[in-house]
C-alpha cells in the first residue's frame, strides 16, 4: 500500500458592501469591479465553496518536494473543469459549423470528438469520472462540502 500526499482547497468567499454613484447600474457595477480597496471586507463562512484536490505527490509528507501526480480529473474544482470543457465544446462547435457553413460533410474524426466531448458533459454535470479515466483513479463521485 502506497502513501500519498495530498493536498486539497476550497475557497472561501469574501465581500464588502460600498455604495456608488452612477449614471447606469452597468457603471455602478463597473466601479465595483475595478474598486481595489478591500478594506473592511468581510469572509462569508456560509459560503464555503468545494472541497477539490489541488496537488497529490507520491510518498509522506512529500509536498512540494517532487514531481506532482495528475489530479484524476473528478477531483479537480468543478468551475475549472467546466472551463476547461466549455473550450473544448467551443473549438468543436466552431470546426463543425464550418463544415456547414462549407456545405461539406463533418468528418468521422470531428463528429466522434463530439461524442466524446458529450459524454465527458454529462460525467462533469454527474461529478463523476471521464470516460475512459481508469477506476485506478478512484470513486466516479464524492462528497462536496
Amino acid at each position: 500500500m502506497s502513501h500519498y500526499t495530498i493536498e486539497t482547497a476550497y475557497h472561501l468567499p469574501c465581500y464588502r458592501h460600498r455604495t456608488y454613484h452612477a449614471n447606469t447600474v452597468a457603471d455602478a457595477c463597473r466601479q465595483a469591479v475595478e474598486d481595489k480597496d478591500w478594506s473592511g471586507s468581510k469572509l462569508d463562512r456560509e459560503c464555503i465553496g468545494e472541497t477539490f484536490v489541488s496537488g497529490i505527490w507520491r510518498g509522506a509528507g512529500a509536498a512540494y518536494a517532487s514531481t506532482p501526480i495528475p489530479v484524476p480529473s473528478h477531483f479537480e474544482e468543478s468551475i475549472q473543469r467546466r472551463a476547461r470543457q466549455f473550450e473544448i465544446l467551443h473549438g468543436l462547435l466552431k470546426m463543425l459549423l464550418a463544415d456547414v457553413r462549407a456545405g461539406q460533410p463533418s468528418s468521422d474524426e470531428w463528429i466522434e470528438r463530439a461524442a466524446s466531448a458529450v459524454a465527458r458533459g454529462e460525467a462533469i454535470m454527474a461529478d463523476a469520472r471521464d470516460p475512459g479515466e481508469s477506476a485506478e483513479h478512484g470513486s466516479p463521485s464524492r462528497e462536496r462540502t
